[in-house]
């Protein structure tokens, strides 16, 4: 986790809105299934949503649908959900509201980009990618390999403990890499990567660095500015928002892009990078997606709020993947993945059960225990390719997430 900006020393726990309150904003808990309310540990795939984002989305939609620019109120009002939005993101990034770039979400955003850096990009040129991380950003850097013949190379990590093979990838940035994309946390296996090395290696051959903090935004608050990359996307969906991309680009490197867009399109970052008509109801829903996380906690600022929350769900996440990881491992057919207790990770458990495939053990904890938990390869497909597996069981914890829901799992694995 990023050091607490507020300097506030008290116990994180009691910084934040206790659970049980948390878990009163969110009506999707309210479902119930097999008899019983649903348990859901499906979040690194997407998490549930608070009523105050889907009440800012019909509020968008309902009263302020317009496009953006003209000389009447409801545009106006537009124009200000776009700049609130920007706003929102820069406090969560930690930079500028003009180095926010929204997009329909990461996937996107990342060919978009990969297409923009590739036009000044050919043979002898290099990308540096890794095996740990989501297709999201492998693919629209492969696809440099063909338009434009970039030699894309891939590094590999450790399967026993899940981590990067750091050594490797040192050596694998030469002075031919032009960019290094990295995740910041992998979504199979919650291994959270020290990105502090890789961007100093990286400059010192005078690469770009872009980063995946897709699997990481809901558990660690990035600061991009002194994490010194050039770019970070993420998806507010992952962080109890609406299905969205948003990056983080530098307004004058940006402005040095050859962009591809509409020739009478806006020329001016951030607005040059974006295509087309954005999606502004999630903007509205972003903005209060971080409201939301910022309002868990006491502080000056929305950036001391995300700060002070941050800390404090990293507690509880740990306190909650400590006691899941600790039940799968009294279970003899059970097998962990993924960095051991006290490494850096997100509450994010990959596992398989001997017997059964993933998909298997998924659907018994759904129809006898109202658990829903993800399984297969989660677009991370290398990872379970390293580790010679079909597929794997994954269960994350989130913000409403509770010690009890973390039983019900185990139970449901033992039934099983």
């Amino acid at each position: 986790m990023n050091p607490v900006e507020s300097g506030v020393s008290a116990s994180p726990d009691a910084l934040v809105t206790a659970v049980e309150d948390i878990r009163s904003l969110f009506p999707a808990l309210e479902r119930e299934h097999a008899g019983q309310p649903v348990a859901y540990f499906d979040g690194p795939g997407g998490t549930q949503v608070p009523a105050s984002v889907t009440d800012a989305i019909t509020d968008s939609l309902l009263h302020h649908n317009a496009n953006r620019r003209w000389a009447y109120p409801a545009s106006a009002e537009v124009d200000a959900t776009v700049a609130g939005a920007r706003v929102a993101m820069g406090d969560f990034f930690g930079c500028g509201s003009d180095d926010v770039v929204f997009g329909a979400n990461m996937t996107t955003l990342t060919y978009h980009l990969s297409r923009t850096l590739g036009r000044n990009w050919g043979e002898g040129d290099e990308v540096v990618v890794t095996r740990l991380d989501h297709f999201a950003n492998i693919s629209p850097w492969r696809a440099l390999e063909v338009e434009r013949g970039v030699t894309v190379r891939d590094v590999g990590f450790h399967p026993a403990s899940g981590t990067l093979d750091m050594g490797a990838l040192a050596e694998t940035i030469t002075e031919r890499t032009r960019l290094v994309a990295i995740g910041w946390a992998s979504n199979v296996l919650g291994t959270i990567t020290d990105l502090a090395p890789v961007v100093l290696r990286a400059r010192e051959v005078g690469a770009l660095v872009f980063v995946d903090a897709v699997h990481s935004a809901p558990h660690v608050l990035p600061h991009v500015l002194e994490l010194g990359c050039d770019f970070l996307a993420c998806s507010p969906y992952k962080f109890y928002g609406p299905h969205a991309g948003v990056m983080y680009a530098p307004a004058p490197l940006l402005d040095q892009l050859d962009v591809p867009r509409l020739p009478c399109a806006p020329q001016v970052a951030p607005e040059r990078f974006e295509t087309g008509t954005q999606n502004h109801e999630a903007m509205a829903g972003t903005t209060a997606a971080v409201d939301f996380l910022a309002s868990l906690a006491p502080g000056n600022s929305r950036r001391d709020r995300l700060a002070l929350a941050y800390q404090a769900l990293h507690y509880r996440g740990d306190h909650l993947v400590g006691h899941l990881m600790r039940g799968l491992a009294e279970l003899d057919p059970v097998t962990i993945y993924g960095p051991p207790r006290g490494q850096p990770r997100t509450p994010t458990v990959a596992f398989t059960v001997d017997g059964f495939d993933a998909r298997a053990v998924a659907s018994h904890l759904s129809e006898n225990h109202a658990v829903f938990v993800s399984h297969g390869h989660f677009y991370g497909a290398h990872v379970t390719e390293d580790l010679g597996v079909s597929g794997l069981v994954r269960a994350g914890c989130a913000c409403y997430s509770t010690e009890p829901e973390v039983d019900r799992l185990l139970a449901g694995l033992r039934d099983l």
